[in-house]
């Protein structure tokens, strides 16, 4: 398999997760806004960080209107010079897909062209301005259809293995940002905020973006508390969006690109580092997820993940940059 093609669906299996998370996010945090007794900005400032946009958006808009959601929300979904946007994400997903289109079953291509078509068109702006709860939730299930025909209807090879590569590393990542956007929540909480009701309302708010909700209340038998809710989120190796699992499932992929015993091939740093940071999740203490603890945890998630993508891209594709 060439580098070129390579790219392309790692690619493609980052930006069409990456679609469906920051819709995902979006619809959360606006429904938390709306029904949450909270600040504007005490919800949306902490999407624009953990998005990685926040220097852009002030830069754009100035600090004070991440207090408008409107706003927040017409930028991360529409803005073009927003790299992030809905808009942007699905059309790279587009762009990937079309160079790769042998590769896909064509059910695939035709519904991420459609999304993408969909997303340009007046249809989708009468949504995102009246039923926006509606509009979110079209890209959530027009991304995971994709994901779900991939999985049901592709020849389990290299191709495959490299796009749910990009996937499982794009939701880890996505999952330590989800989190660590509620721990820049809960830091801005005032004393009349932090009291028991608000904060199992947002931990309930973080399920509900992770699509945990309901297999974290039936793990923990409706108990929700800080400490289950981080732990269920980065330890349970049974949650497919949780940190371990995805960084399991990703160290899995790279061995059926590139086994670990053909030392001759490139890719060993690769290997290596994944292997690395699944070793340490699955020996990560429990003390480490307490709230004084537990950003830093993150922190090197998220971190590690784009070390890991920058050695995949010189390792395997070609070193071409995204």
């Amino acid at each position: 398999m060439i580098s070129r093609v390579a790219d392309h669906c790692f690619w493609f299996g980052r930006y069409i997760e990456r679609s469906e998370s920051t819709a995902r996010a979006l619809n959360v945090t606006r429904e938390l806004a709306l029904d949450g007794d909270f600040k504007p900005r005490q919800c949306w400032q902490p999407l624009l960080i953990v998005c990685g946009e926040e220097a852009s958006f002030n830069r754009r808009f100035g600090a004070t209107m991440a207090a408008d959601g409107d706003t927040v929300q017409e930028y991360m979904t529409w803005d073009e010079q927003n790299h992030n946007a809905l808009r942007r994400t699905v059309g790279a997903a587009r762009e990937n897909a079309r160079a790769m289109r042998d590769l896909l079953p064509l059910e695939v291509w035709e519904t991420c062209n459609e999304l993408y078509l969909w997303l340009g068109s007046d249809g989708a702006r009468n949504d995102f301005s009246g039923e926006r709860h509606e509009f979110y939730r079209t890209i959530r299930h027009q991304s995971q259809l994709m994901l779900g025909l991939m999985r049901g209807a592709m020849l389990h090879d290299t191709p495959l293995d490299f796009i749910w590569l990009g996937v499982m590393l794009e939701r880890l990542g996505q999952t330590a940002r989800m989190l660590d956007m509620h721990h820049h929540l809960f830091r801005s909480l005032t004393p009349a905020q932090a009291h028991p009701e608000v904060e199992t309302a947002l931990w309930l708010s973080l399920m509900r973006a992770c699509s945990a909700h309901e297999p974290f209340l039936r793990r923990h038998q409706g108990q929700v508390t800080a400490e289950a809710a981080a732990s269920f989120l980065v330890r349970e190796s049974r949650f497919p969006r949780s940190i371990r699992y995805c960084a399991h499932v990703s160290y899995d992929r790279l061995c059926d690109i590139r086994a670990p015993s053909e030392r001759d091939l490139p890719g060993q740093r690769s290997l290596e580092r994944m292997q690395a940071l699944d070793e340490w999740l699955g020996q990560l203490p429990p003390s480490q997820l307490a709230a004084g603890a537990i950003h830093d945890v993150l922190t090197r998630v998220v971190d590690e993940v784009a070390a890991i993508s920058g050695l995949i891209g010189q390792e395997f594709l070609g070193g071409q940059a995204r």
